[in-house]
């Protein structure tokens, strides 16, 4: 064998043996990446395709729960509604003359959709300092803490996501004041948001023991 046809064995020996050795580190850096993607779920329609899709995702929602008390399929069914699982997430722009960009209708941001004094009544209360609206984590935790609120302001189940979401969208004093009554569009918009609980509470019957083993496997 010569000398070169030798260095060139070496060397692909060499290539392969960093290769395998690498593996365990190319499997932890997927899982990181998916950990941190931004991008939407591929299926937002099935709770249990939505924590496979996001990995950390299912932890953070039971935590929100555990924390709060607002089921996950309700967590799920108001940011569904609110953004699709998009995390920056904005409300469109008014128009000047019905053609002129101008500024957001709201200041509605994120997961959640949270505007910012509410966001910052929840972060003063729930004592989350560092809590910010593109984070699932932190949104969904906003959700649940809203419904506790609405718990303990109103009187509504937080199992009850027709009303849950009332409240949600109206604050307090507008749920209160029954507001929504006049708004037949909200009133569709809420049974939608309780018809989509129904269905993610179903969809997690199925995969929920799957998805608490896999969470105390869960590194991070």
């Amino acid at each position: 064998m010569s000398a070169g046809f030798a260095g060139i064995i070496a060397v692909l020996r060499y290539s392969l043996t960093l290769m395998c050795d690498s593996r365990p580190i190319l499997f932890l850096s997927v899982l990181l990446l998916a950990a941190c993607s931004t991008d939407p779920p591929q299926n937002i329609t099935d709770s249990c395709e939505i924590f496979a899709d996001k990995g950390g995702w299912y932890r953070d929602a039971s935590k929100a729960f555990d924390r709060w008390g607002t089921p996950i399929h309700v967590q799920l069914a108001i940011v569904y509604q609110e953004s699709r699982f998009v995390d920056d997430a904005k409300p469109p722009r008014d128009r000047i003359l019905w053609v002129i960009p101008w500024g957001r209708v709201s200041s509605a941001y994120g997961y959640a959709q949270a505007q910012d004094s509410t966001w910052d009544w929840y972060v003063e209360k729930s004592g989350n300092g560092g809590a910010d609206r593109d984070d699932f984590d932190d949104a969904v935790d906003f959700v649940s803490w809203y419904g506790s609120i609405s718990y303990q302001k109103l009187g509504i189940s937080q199992w009850d996501a027709y009303n849950q979401y009332l409240a949600y969208h109206e604050g307090h004093g507008g749920y209160q004041r029954k507001s929504y009554n006049s708004k037949p569009w909200l009133i569709e918009v809420a049974k939608k948001v309780s018809a989509r609980a129904a269905e993610y509470h179903t969809q997690l019957s199925r995969c929920e023991d799957d998805l608490d083993d896999g969470w105390s496997l869960w590194p991070f």
